[in-house]
């Protein structure tokens, strides 16, 4: 399949290819990254703003600049950091603005952003702004999503953080503060056939050269893999499981290849590399299911594609945090043992989650914790070296080699070829490096706090090797130490709310539990990710729940990954202590990935099913749990002996009434004929209508989420939850869940 002739042409491409995206930003520091065409020095300068509103720029107050680092003849990516000049800090309820300068090429790199008919800014003056995180918890709006599949059903509702920048543009206070990206910003498996096609184009376009992949026996050139024909080789070479159930749509298109990553980021965040023209199928002499599977995937891709725009100015708007998860390199990573020893255990395997996670760490960490990547760190030394495997044509197999003990991958058993393991306590974890860059991270803003865990990378699986399908620890016990523990020591006074984003759920639907328990006894755990929510390993559930309610009285959890969004409220009573804690956990998914099963929950229907109020007791010595009986519980004669040291419950919030939301939404330009009008209508009478869309528990459409805080006595998380209503295709709506952080029950009831 030829790609170039289809591609927009080098020469033509402006110097910006992706961003700015506005990353990492605090009172002292701010960080911008981009992708450019041409290697070169970038300045970034932060503004002030007269009145602080935005419109009018004022003095340079922050000012950084760093070189672009080469990852292909037409690739060089920097995420530069700009530091106060004088003393003046970046102060809550102001807006601010940044600017971009190139010095080889003497070019503004703002003016130089071609955004496709959009404008990166929402000012005269054309500049990106952002506003600080209010001291006054009142104020803050805090975005987050997950799974944003560009082939998946329905329209990509990230665009929607667009309107809700610009119909707050110049106050502060009103402006979404933060994003928080809670897993699968790209699918490195599940792809689309014309994705692949774009993304191979864009690889050749770039990097100018093809990776060479290894085999068990020889290797393939990346190009040599067209896409739609991947899947055996997925299963055989590559030991993924999407292929192990009867799912080979899953890695029909699996990237391997660091350019096939590196260019799926790329067209994720801006409009730049979109082919201006995805042929069809008959044009790529595509036969039988392959041309028929292309045609209804090009639409689906056309629709994400015409978005971008806003998806790019919105990005560049707002201070914008990431997580890894599964998908960001494939389907189940490191989802159990047998997975890890599989996968790794195979040359194409290991190749493709080596480039999947070294993409990773360039295009999502390093804006997350520029500290890691500042020069000097183990970042930098990782950012060299990537370069000079790319820069080597991929000829350079020490440089490559290298990469793995930044990106913390493990060396292999040089007889059994299975990767190594350490031991911890009484796990074991993937080895690793100490010079390994960590993905887990802190954000400290004014008057909050957001712990972002990486549940992915530090799991503790089973020693024993009879037990490789088994649900690892999420967090192992060294991991639990230094991503939870100490930072929830470490809280400043200031500190008055906490977040912490958990990529995998702490608490999901019932059905989804016994489903997933049944392929467990079945020791089916790949088709339905078995093992990925905290409640399939009781201790590491009861680790968690500690370690939050011991240190915390209010944590509020945002989590994704579930393609469905709901409110779930749990009120933890310690015996011992005579303490409460409430942990409400806020999920928001899909952005883009919606499916049957979710929109049927999404419904009514759902109602004939009620998540119902659960009650658990558990012991501190040995740790464990058990879930009393539904009607028994309150007979206390009943209660198990010893005396539990600790109790809790978990309820699920309603949703309120979906309002519809003024403003630009997503238009269509389809043009149906009037059979398809006539479908249509009877559609939205029995199916698409307003009472039977209108469920009481989760949005199972493709959604978005805003959290904000009611702060006074009775304290009050609010999730805020925007998806496109099936009975107006083109207009948006949200729903609103709200959760009290106090518990207002007297200690008789609290036993109870």
């Amino acid at each position: 399949m030829s790609n170039l002739q289809s591609l927009p042409e080098l020469d033509r491409l402006p110097l910006v290819i992706a961003g700015p995206i506005l990353r990492h930003t605090l009172a002292d520091e701010v960080t911008v990254w981009l992708a450019l065409r041409k290697p070169d020095t970038v300045s970034l300068k932060v503004y002030e703003t007269k009145g602080g509103t935005g419109a009018v720029l004022d003095t340079v107050i922050f000012e950084g600049r760093r070189s672009t680092i080469a990852l292909g003849a037409n690739l060089h990516i920097v995420a530069v950091t700009a530091l106060p000049i004088g003393n003046k800090l970046l102060m809550p309820e102001r807006v601010y603005a940044y600017d971009l300068y190139c010095h080889e090429e003497r070019q503004n790199l703002i003016e130089a952003v071609d955004n496709q008919h959009h404008s990166i800014s929402y000012f005269p003056h054309q500049l990106p702004t952002f506003a600080l995180a209010p001291q006054d918890l009142n104020y803050l709006n805090i975005i987050h999503g997950s799974c944003r599949k560009p082939h998946g059903g329905g329209m990509d509702t990230l665009s929607y953080l667009d309107d809700l920048i610009q119909n707050a543009a110049s106050t502060a206070n009103q402006r979404p503060h933060q994003v928080f990206m809670t897993g699968d910003q790209i699918y490195g498996d599940d792809v689309a056939d014309p994705m692949l096609w774009a993304c191979q184009g864009i690889e050749g376009l770039l990097l100018g050269w093809r990776e060479e992949l290894p085999l068990q026996n020889g290797s393939i050139f990346s190009h040599e893999l067209p896409p739609g024909r991947r899947a055996e080789l997925a299963r055989i070479e590559g030991g993924f499981t999407a292929m192990l159930k009867d799912k080979e749509d899953k890695a029909k298109s699996h990237l391997f290849s660091f350019g096939e990553y590196a260019a799926a980021y790329l067209v994720a965040w801006s409009p730049v590399l979109v082919p201006p023209n995805i042929p069809d199928s008959d044009r790529l002499g595509l036969k039988g299911t392959l041309a028929k599977t292309w045609q209804q995937e090009r639409e689906y891709i056309k629709g994400f594609f015409q978005s971008l725009g806003k998806v790019r100015r919105a990005l560049a708007n707002v201070p914008v945090y990431t997580i890894c998860d599964d998908h960001d390199i494939s389907d189940d990573w490191y989802l159990n043992r047998e997975w890890c020893d599989r996968v790794l255990g195979k040359p194409l395997g290991k190749r493709a989650v080596q480039n999947g996670l070294l993409a990773y760490a360039i295009f999502q960490a390093w804006g997350n914790t520029p500290c890691h990547f500042a020069p000097g760190t183990n970042g930098a030394k990782l950012l060299d070296l990537a370069s000079k495997w790319l820069q080597s044509r991929g000829q350079d197999a020490t440089a490559k080699a290298l990469c793995d003990r930044y990106l913390g991958i493990p060396s292999n058993n040089t007889s059994t070829f299975a990767p190594q393991y350490q031991s911890d306590e009484d796990v074991i974890v993937l080895a690793r490096e100490p010079q390994a860059i960590p993905w887990n991270y802190t954000v400290m803003s004014a008057n909050h706090e957001v712990i972002v865990l990486d549940t992915r990378t530090w799991r503790g699986y089973p020693a024993e090797t009879e037990r490789r399908l088994e649900p690892p620890m999420l967090l192992s016990p060294h991991a639990f130490e230094r991503q939870l523990k100490q930072p929830l020591t470490e809280k400043p006074d200031h500190i008055e709310a906490t977040f912490v984003v958990l990529p995998t759920n702490l608490v999901a639907l019932g059905i989804i539990d016994r489903i997933q328990q049944y392929e467990l006894s079945r020791n089916r755990v790949f088709s339905t990710d078995v093992g990925d929510s905290w409640n399939f390993h009781e201790t590491a559930f009861a680790t968690l729940l500690l370690n939050l309610c011991h240190r915390r009285e209010q944590v509020i959890v945002l989590s994704g990954d579930i393609h469905y969004s709901c409110a779930v409220r749990l009120v933890h009573w310690d015996r011992n202590t005579d303490d409460t804690s409430i942990i409400v956990q806020l999920t928001s998914s899909a952005i883009k990935n919606s499916e049957l099963v979710t929109r049927i929950i999404h419904t009514k229907l759902k109602s004939l099913l009620p998540e119902q109020t659960e009650r658990f007791l558990g012991w501190n010595h040995p740790l464990k749990q058990v879930k009393l009986p539904r009607f028994s519980w309150w007979r206390r004669k009943q209660l198990p002996h010893p005396t539990p040291d600790w109790q809790y419950r978990i309820e699920w919030i309603k949703r309120q009434p979906a309002k519809p939301v003024f403003g630009k939404t997503a238009t269509t330009n389809d043009k149906a004929s009037w059979w398809q009008g006539a479908i249509s209508i009877l559609l939205t009478v029995i199916w698409r209508n307003r009472w039977l869309q209108e469920g009481l528990e989760v949005v199972g459409r493709n959604n978005l989420s805003l959290v904000k805080l009611r702060w006074s006595n009775d304290r009050v998380a609010i999730q805020e939850t925007y998806w496109h209503p099936p009975w107006k295709a083109t207009g948006m709506v949200k729903s609103s869940y709200e959760v009290l952080l106090n518990e207002r029950l007297n200690r008789r009831n609290i036993q109870s």
